[in-house]
């Protein structure tokens, strides 16, 4: 019987962690670091301290955890509606909201004083801004409000840019900003079409999401006008951070294969293709790969030394 109820117990146990690190969204953040590591060999032009590098990648996972663990509860009304977020914890029950923001909290102070006292004070203000960024700027303030929501609401997911860069050097340079603005434009491309995808659980949550308001060709101009913005952007870290021809070539080509795609999904959209038929998921899928693989060269190319000229 003892036996028993320990075995119990322990499940129980790990079902509560299981549903407490499922507020973070894991997979979120893996992509978020996908994008600070690699800025911080750029800034380093080389490879900087692994300890370095670990400690701002604890920071960075606590960070991202507070601020998605803050759009968990909030948004646990609209994601009750939605099909695809309709098993997460504070839909079911499995953590309270008050147990949520807690959580929340711990995970914001956590990060902002390990990121203060192991990595640097700038790093620690540039993380607290992208949790309030995400927390309250989109979250609470765009997401519900504006079709344009991800646009400006993105800008917390392009802050590790800078804290990676801030971790090594103590400032925010050109560099950064210019990998920043890569993810900025990045993101409307990259989040449309899932939710293009996803129409109809936005429309029935009442989230004002662009391809909720607009049609298929409408959202598909403007994946497209910010696929070339994006891809140009990339090509401007060429001269600011005097980027030899791995990152020159890597980015050009996963440019054209992004604004292809973006065009593809134009193209469809303009001969009156929808639903699965119109293969927005495609889009997003790359996107994932590209930004993974452009930001790969950033940290590769200042360790080949293959300048341009």
């Amino acid at each position: 019987m003892t036996t028993d109820t320990t075995s119990v117990t322990g499940r129980r146990r790990r079902s509560r962690v299981a549903a407490y690190v499922a507020l973070t969204k894991p997979r979120i953040i893996e992509l978020l670091l996908v994008t600070t590591v690699p800025v911080m060999f750029l800034a380093e032009r080389g490879v900087p301290s692994l300890w370095l590098v670990l400690a701002t990648l604890v920071g960075g996972t606590l960070s991202a955890g507070a601020a998605n663990t803050f759009n968990s509860v909030y948004d646990r009304d609209i994601d009750r509606l939605m099909h695809r977020t309709s098993g997460r914890p504070m839909v079911t029950g499995e953590i309270s909201p008050r147990d949520g923001l807690l959580f929340g909290a711990a995970l914001t102070v956590v990060s902002t004083v390990w990121f203060a006292l192991v990595v640097n004070v700038l790093s620690a203000v540039l993380s607290l801004a992208a949790i309030a960024l995400y927390a309250v700027g989109y979250t609470v303030l765009l997401k519900r409000r504006t079709s344009q929501n991800i646009v400006w609401g993105g800008v917390a997911g392009c802050m590790p840019t800078l804290i990676g860069w801030s971790a090594v050097t103590g400032t925010v340079g050109w560099a950064a900003v210019v990998l920043f603005l890569v993810i900025f434009f990045w993101t409307p491309p990259h989040y449309w079409p899932l939710s293009m995808a996803f129409r109809d659980d936005y429309s029935a949550a009442g989230v004002p999401m662009l391809p909720v308001q607009q049609g298929p060709v409408a959202v598909g101009r403007q994946i497209v006008l910010y696929s070339w913005v994006m891809v140009a952007t990339s090509l401007v870290l060429v001269p600011v951070a005097a980027m030899g021809w791995v990152y020159t070539v890597t980015a050009a080509l996963a440019g054209v294969v992004f604004v292809a795609e973006a065009h593809r999904l134009l193209r469809a959209a303009g001969r009156g293709v929808t639903g699965p038929a119109l293969k927005p998921m495609r889009l997003f899928h790359y996107s994932i790969t590209y930004v993974t693989v452009v930001f790969l060269a950033v940290a590769v190319d200042p360790l080949l030394h293959l300048p341009l000229r």
